[in-house]
């Protein structure tokens, strides 16, 4: 097989560029994705139906459809209409972190649900509100239950990523295919792309399994 390097080398610096961008908009979409998640999974926990609905049909639409269409809904319609002008990058961010709360809201309904409840009853009885029971009871186990969840989130968003170069938002896959449309060449530049993505995955691997034995997690 005819491998050609100076296409690499060529296109490494702007690889270097596109690996930034995916790092820091996976980054964004995650930290987004875990605040608006919390929220959404309390909504959706409450006792009262009619609260509890749009947080349901929030979650459902946004784990029910295509994440490429949903990057398209957003970067063409929804945010034209919103804010009037969108770049891709910041069409891929929301995007990201709108699909990413979806699945973080069930991530910690889920670590919540799992504590029992006779912790919660025995911290009331000890003269705690809600707030208080929430605060130094419950989230920190749920927290601590959540991290495994969360990094497997963290590592699918950050693949998900590469779908922004459907819109040219200039991430890693934009310039693989970039060189791939300049020399007609398929082998180097998606070798490059898989490549980077899997160092990027790895070095998260190492470092989620760094933080569940830091907060050692069971």
């Amino acid at each position: 097989m005819d491998f050609r390097f100076d296409i690499i080398v060529e296109y490494f610096p702007f690889f270097m560029k596109g690996m930034g961008l995916t790092v820091l908009m996976s980054v964004i979409g995650v930290l987004m994705g875990c605040i608006l998640g919390f929220f959404i999974a309390l909504g959706k926990m409450s006792p009262v139906w009619i609260v509890r609905l749009p947080f349901v049909w929030y979650i459902n639409f946004l784990r029910g459809t295509p994440l490429l269409v949903q990057l398209f809904l957003f970067h063409y319609a929804v945010l034209p209409t919103v804010i009037g002008e969108t770049t891709p990058v910041i069409s891929v961010i929301v995007t990201l972190s709108l699909n990413s709360s979806a699945y973080v809201a069930e991530i910690f309904r889920a670590g919540l649900q799992s504590i029992d409840k006779g912790q919660a009853e025995a911290a009331h009885s000890l003269g705690m509100n809600k707030f208080q029971v929430m605060r130094h009871v419950l989230l920190p186990q749920a927290f601590k239950r959540s991290i495994p969840p969360l990094g497997n989130e963290f590592i699918v968003l950050l693949k998900d990523s590469s779908l922004g170069a459907m819109i040219a938002a200039q991430e890693i896959l934009y310039w693989g295919r970039a060189a791939s449309g300049q020399y007609l060449r398929v082998w180097e530049p998606y070798l490059m792309v898989a490549l980077l993505y899997l160092i990027l995955t790895l070095g998260l691997t190492y470092l989620l399994n760094y933080i569940e034995r830091r907060f050692d997690v069971k």
